[in-house]
């Protein structure tokens, strides 16, 4: 799917566009961004020759081009996934995190 669609997690709607090659990764990936332009973001999107969305990371080497709109990737914005605070577990319990953590010390 490429073009408009909503988050599997919160639901919101988002721009589903299609990576393009970089400096650190290959390409060809599903990125969601929000639909509204955001001048905080930091992707770059636009239509290529067959009307697909694609999209890049902006740098200072490869700043943003006038025929594209700087949007937010929408992993920024999700709440479904901000990290929340841990639960507090029941008596007895540990995390196994917190113990391989504190035994490497």
């Amino acid at each position: 799917m490429n073009g408009p669609g909503f988050c599997p997690d919160c639901h919101r709607p988002v721009l589903w566009t299609r990576t393009l090659p970089g400096a650190t990764t290959a390409g060809g990936k599903r990125l969601p961004v929000d639909r509204a332009p955001d001048p905080a973001g930091n992707t770059a999107i636009r239509r290529d020759g067959t009307t697909a969305w694609v999209s890049r990371r902006v740098t200072d080497q490869q700043p943003l081009m006038g025929y594209e709109r700087l949007h937010m990737p929408h992993a920024a914005t999700c709440r479904a996934q901000q990290t929340q605070l841990p639960l507090p577990l029941p008596k007895g319990v540990v995390r196994l995190d917190d113990r391989r953590r504190n035994r490497n010390r």
